[in-house]
């Protein structure tokens, strides 16, 4: 690791360990297994990757996403159960590959998805998460409203990303934040999840940075496509 890069990347390393520190905390007052904690240490690096739209931040998100089931198991939230294991798993796989097959320096090369397209997308998000709001329910799921949105939005972003739409990194952040408001409902009654709540504050601010960065990056595409044409 070049001094240059730990310069420049010095604020995000300082961020990692202070959430890695509170997460360690309160995992250890609120005798949070270290299983259910494993994944997010791992997670803190995924998302420094993925705030700098690298493409090894899915590689290393495919592996994770295992170990994620097992704890969404434990916590009963059965839509997130599938979603990690059939969803997140091959969808963040096949980013990896796609993404390293358009290489662009250590992202891929961006697009913008067409107005009608999104108008479609959307159409299909609400009728899944009607859906889901009315199937939940009856499989004993808790948190049924949350639970179900940050699903559904999750695997919209997921497949955004795995195209390379630009887009996804405004799913993204709302997604993060619809995270936190699902672990802050979540820790009154489960107060080991606090350790989840940290990282998911932790998560939505990597997934703004993400944002400015996958939008500085797409117009440095556009403008080099743009200077060769």
């Amino acid at each position: 690791m070049s001094k240059a890069f730990f310069k420049k990347n010095l604020p995000s390393f300082i961020l990692i360990g202070c959430t890695a520190i509170l997460i360690t905390v309160t995992g250890i007052y609120f005798r949070q297994s270290f299983f259910r904690i494993l994944p997010l240490y791992i997670s803190l690096i995924v998302a420094f990757l993925q705030s700098r739209v690298n493409r090894y931040g899915s590689l290393l998100g495919s592996a994770n996403s295992l170990i994620y089931a097992a704890v969404y198991v434990y916590y009963s939230l059965y839509a997130s159960v599938l979603s990690a294991l059939l969803v997140s798993f091959p969808i963040q796989l096949l980013t990896f590959i796609r993404w390293n097959r358009n290489k662009w320096e250590q992202s891929t090369v961006l697009r913008r998805m067409k107005p009608k397209y999104m108008a479609l997308l959307l159409l299909g998000f609400s009728i899944l998460l009607v859906a889901m709001w009315f199937i939940l329910p009856h499989l004993g799921a808790q948190y049924v409203f949350l639970d179900s949105t940050v699903t559904i939005l999750g695997t919209l972003t997921s497949f955004l990303t795995m195209f390379a739409f630009v887009e996804y990194t405004f799913f993204m952040v709302v997604n993060c934040f619809l995270n936190i408001a699902l672990y802050v409902q979540m820790v009154p009654d489960s107060p080991d999840t606090i350790t989840y709540l940290v990282f998911a504050v932790y998560s939505f601010i990597c997934a703004v940075i993400g944002a400015v960065s996958a939008t500085k990056i797409y117009k440095s595409q556009q403008k080099e496509l743009s200077e060769n044409s």
